[in-house]
C-alpha cells in the first residue's frame, strides 16, 4: 500500500511518477524497496488519469431526505440498499484493481 501512497503524494506534489521518484519517498520514511514492486506500479499507472480515478474511488454518500408516506419510505430504503451494494462493489472493485499491483 505504500507504494500507492508514495505515488498519490507524488501526484499531488504535481511530480512524475517514475521509479526513482517512488523510490525516493519510499526510503525518505525507511521502507525497503522493492525495485520490482516500483516498476510495476510505474507501468500500471502509465496512461491513468488519476484524478478521475480518486474521484470515482471517493463517491459520495448520498442521504435519503424522509418521505411523505409508507410506500415512499419503503422505497427509499430500497433505493438505499441498492445503492449501497453499488458503493460496496464498486470499493471491491477498485481494491481489487489496486491488489493486482501487488501479486
Amino acid at each position: 500500500m505504500e507504494y500507492i501512497y508514495a505515488a498519490m503524494l507524488l501526484h499531488k506534489a504535481g511530480q512524475k511518477i517514475e521509479e526513482a521518484s517512488i523510490k525516493r519517498v519510499l526510503e525518505s520514511v525507511h521502507v525497503k524497496v522493492d525495485d520490482a514492486r516500483a516498476k510495476a506500479l510505474v507501468a500500471a499507472l502509465e496512461g491513468v488519469n488519476i484524478d478521475e480515478a480518486i474521484e470515482k474511488a471517493a463517491m459520495p454518500i448520498a442521504v435519503a431526505a424522509p418521505a411523505a408516506s409508507h410506500e415512499h419510505k419503503a422505497e427509499a430504503k430500497v433505493d438505499h440498499a441498492k445503492k449501497a451494494a453499488e458503493e460496496k462493489k464498486a470499493e471491491e472493485n477498485a481494491a481489487a484493481g489496486l491488489g493486482s499491483l501487488f501479486g
